[in-house]
């Protein structure tokens, strides 16, 4: 019998871009509206920060789990799955006032992240070996172009003089539902199901772990860094995480290999992604609010509204993030994953260069931003290539999930360190009823701490990355290993 060969095409790649773009949307999509949120609801700013916490949580604990479950009975089914999931959470956030149940769509839409690493394995079985780089960049170039565009969306939909936040849930179920027809009609069944047994400890030692440290982060700036909380769960979580590999290591058919979860090409591409993630979630953050800035009481910034600030300043990022991904992708193929992640990270450090030493013009954040946007673009088409290289054709799901947890734990923590370094060095003597505002310092030191995150990154391509054949040149690896695929699948 001849082996089956590959045979996904551009409706494909369409098809998992707009699915990959919708999960991206969910993670920005209710920045702009926490308070609207809050004043809807008569609720705190520390209780209003569960509808954004909740879902970082809610990814961290499904990502891994569903893409492992995909890798083992099948994607199409775990896509449609999760994207029912999503549909459903969107729907509840859209209908309520309560802020619980909020919170709870919102759980249900976190899992939805799950879609990103699954999409990527369904590439791998359907598209040809010269074509998958390609095509692995355009998917992961509609993830920063989704969370520009839902800010765009939020902005627009919150417009006037009674804004309501519902109408932002329900662009995001109208949005999940066209995806959802989407991958019902237009993916492939899978070919590879190599079945076996769910870790459920490993999985559920794994959420615990991901819990008690996502958890200090998100929140450490409400209950204080240094409080018995915040210390007591990273010390939990270190215990955790010994539990986790004690857990994986012994049973016989585990969720996440340790052996190829320590593979150097994979520890250092899971080491990028968290500064990568690290480095994207400053920028949005840092430009997010220095051009809110009211220039008459701070002298600098540009009293910009939220919806300008996402069209005018966030949103070109975006664009030239999606224009740049197919440059990603023949990059890859040409001079390989790692030189592409090099290059992609020497224009991050330009780009946050540029920001540090002139923020003073819209101009020059616009374009210094665009810059930015060719470095996270590169980095996304980058990243799933020496991940596929570097691990065999049923933990494609679990390890890209992982690397998606890499880069949500480095924005997490971008979150986290930027909110407090701005909070921590306030302007004196404002006028009467003005609140506490950022001294312009601080955002300079926030963007050359992105652009340290990028140089590291450079770092970790170049000498992280060095040692290994497959690291070094994953496209010969990856079609290796999409031949040996393709013929095993119906030997």
């Amino acid at each position: 019998m001849a082996p089956t060969r590959p045979t996904g095409g551009p409706a494909l790649v369409l098809v998992l871009g707009l699915a990959a773009m919708v999960v991206s949307m969910m993670q920005t999509l209710v920045v702009p509206i926490l308070g609207i949120i809050q004043n809807d609801l008569g609720t705190s700013t520390a209780n209003v920060s569960w509808v954004t916490t909740a879902t970082l949580l809610s990814a961290a604990v499904f990502t891994p789990l569903l893409g492992r479950f995909g890798d083992m009975h099948g994607k199409k089914p775990t896509l449609i799955g999760v994207l029912v999931l999503m549909v459903a959470g969107s729907v509840l956030a859209a209908t309520t006032s309560s802020l619980l149940w909020l919170i709870v769509g919102r759980v249900m839409q976190g899992a939805a992240t799950a879609i990103f690493p699954l999409a990527l394995s369904v590439l791998r079985e359907e598209i040809r070996p010269e074509k998958l780089h390609g095509a692995m960049a355009l998917v992961s170039g509609t993830l920063a172009f989704g969370s520009g565009l839902a800010l765009v969306g939020a902005g627009l939909l919150t417009q006037g003089d009674n804004p309501d936040y519902h109408r932002v849930f329900w662009l995001a179920a109208v949005l999940a539902v066209v995806a959802l027809i989407a991958v019902v009609a237009g993916v492939p069944a899978s070919r590879h199901k190599p079945g076996g047994r769910t870790d459920w400890l490993g999985a559920g030692t794994l959420a615990a772990l991901l819990v008690l440290l996502l958890l200090p982060i998100s929140q450490g700036h409400e209950w204080g860094w240094t409080s018995v909380r915040t210390l007591g769960l990273f010390v939990a979580a270190v215990v955790m995480a010994g539990v986790w590999v004690l857990v994986e290591r012994k049973v016989k058919e585990p969720m996440v290999d340790m052996k190829m979860f320590a593979h150097r090409p994979v520890l250092f591409t899971n080491l990028a992604g968290l500064l990568l993630g690290f480095a994207m979630f400053s920028q949005f953050i840092g430009v997010s609010y220095l051009v809110q800035m009211p220039e008459k009481v701070t002298g600098y910034g540009f009293t910009a509204s939220v919806l300008r600030a996402s069209v005018e300043y966030l949103l070109p990022t975006t664009i030239m993030s999606l224009l740049a991904a197919q440059i990603g992708g023949m990059l890859v193929r040409r001079i390989g994953a790692r030189f592409t992640l090099t290059a992609g990270a020497a224009f991050g450090v330009i780009g946050f260069a540029w920001l540090t030493g002139a923020h003073d013009s819209s101009a020059s954040v616009i374009l210094a931003g665009m810059v930015i946007g060719v470095a996270i673009s590169f980095g996304y088409a980058a990243m799933p290539a020496l991940i596929v290289a570097s691990v065999p054709h049923h933990q494609t799901g679990i390890a890209n999930g992982i690397n998606s947890i890499s880069r949500s734990v480095g924005s997490a923590i971008a979150s986290a360190v930027i909110t407090s370094l701005l909070a921590s060095k306030t302007i004196e003597h404002l006028p009467a009823g003005v609140p506490a505002l950022p001294q312009e310092s601080q955002f300079t030191l926030s963007f050359a701490l992105a652009g340290g995150a990028f140089l590291l990154v450079v770092l970790v391509a170049l000498v992280g990355l060095h040692s290994d054949r497959r690291s070094a040149e994953p496209e010969q690896s990856e079609a290796a290993v999409a031949e040996k695929a393709a013929e095993s699948v119906s030997a």
